[in-house]
């Protein structure tokens, strides 16, 4: 008994010595045992804090791996960290990332009506109107708003400050010079300019439901019930000057004098005349405002003429046509052409000279 090799039983399958005969074809070589999921703990280590016999390995063809994966654990683990601060730290020093809001409070505007002295000078044609005054030097339409050169401020770049001074002419473009903007038709290309507070006060001003400013604080806009452009393309004149106000805000205003032939609606051969605005809008941005291009209109001052000084000019400006003259003639005069002059409020007179009376008149 004590040298039978076999089971009591007899062999596997019932066949002298067939449960050796299904492994003599296996050779287990070199490189399948090192390719081995499973492998046994030396002696040594047995008798040290395991609790099994073998313990899970990967191939050593597969690089990287084995034991020095815990330093290249730390080490990997040190990059991602690193990078995670580069890039807070780059999102910090990059001026358009940083968050400076400007307050947004509704702009503060005023208006004065000039009214003229006598009759309103009109014909029918609108060149002819523009050549006999001052208007028949100045760019016409979006062309004549021209930008100066920028300069990089103390804590703005020249892009920065050429961003600023693109986003200011687009807002006096669209205010100013945008035929259906004037004509009461649509509002979008000066709401569009705005940031989502502003556009809010905005279309309180335009609905007259905002304390604080009036639909003409925001824009130029006729009642085209009563006059319509007898020419598409206004007469514009003026610049924009840069200022740094603290070190995240920058101020632009722009000052231009602005002139529309306007006639009353009906025959197309009726007689224009002239109307002038003079218009003074501020505008100040933050680096949030600039990565955003949205503007924040801080300030108007319009000037405006033709008028009649008790004619309301909150909803739409309301000008004398070529005929017609104003119900009382206050005693100031102010001179609408002339950029560095101080209007009296709330009401001047349009002086006659200025009144273009064309030679064919």
């Amino acid at each position: 008994m004590a040298g039978r090799s076999d089971p009591p039983d007899g062999a596997p399958g019932g066949t002298p010595g067939a449960g050796d005969e299904e492994y003599q074809s296996t050779v287990f070589d070199e490189a399948f045992v090192r390719a081995a999921r499973l492998q046994e703990f030396s002696a040594q280590e047995r008798l040290e804090d395991h609790t099994t016999a073998v313990r899970r390995r990967l191939p050593d063809s597969v690089p990287g791996f084995g034991r020095t994966v815990p330093k290249q654990g730390i080490a990997l683990g040190l990059i991602v960290l690193l990078a995670f601060a580069a890039a807070i730290y780059l999102g910090a020093a990059n001026p358009y990332e940083t968050n400076h809001t400007i307050r947004a409070d509704p702009p503060t505007g005023s208006l004065v009506a000039l009214a003229p002295e006598g009759e309103v000078p009109g014909s029918a044609d609108a060149e002819a109107l523009y050549a006999a005054g001052p208007a028949g030097e100045y760019g016409a339409g979006a062309g004549g708003v021209r930008l100066p050169d920028p300069r990089a401020t103390a804590d703005f770049s020249r892009e920065q400050v050429l961003t600023a001074l693109t986003l200011a002419k687009e807002y006096v473009v669209a205010s100013a010079l945008t035929p259906n903007v004037l004509a009461g038709a649509t509002t979008v290309p000066v709401r569009e300019l705005l940031g989502p507070e502003q556009q809010r006060q905005f279309d309180s001003a335009l609905g007259g439901h905002d304390p604080h400013s009036d639909a003409t604080d925001w824009l130029i806009r006729f009642d085209a019930d009563e006059a319509l452009l007898a020419d598409p393309q206004a007469r514009v004149t003026g610049d924009f000057t840069v200022t740094q106000v603290t070190e995240d805000i920058l101020q632009v205003d722009g000052r231009h004098v602005f002139v529309y032939a306007l006639r009353p609606p009906g025959a197309l051969d009726t007689e224009a005349a002239l109307f002038t605005v003079q218009r003074l809008v501020r505008f100040q941005f933050g680096k949030e405002e600039l990565r955003d291009r949205h503007v924040v209109v801080r300030q108007t001052e319009t000037v405006a003429g033709p008028m009649d000084c008790a004619a309301d000019a909150s909803a739409v400006l309301t000008p004398l046509l070529a005929g017609q003259r104003a119900a009382q003639q206050p005693p100031a005069a102010f001179d609408p052409y002339a950029l560095d002059g101080e209007p009296v409020a709330p009401c001047g007179t349009f002086p006659a000279e200025d009144l273009a009376v064309p030679e064919s008149r």
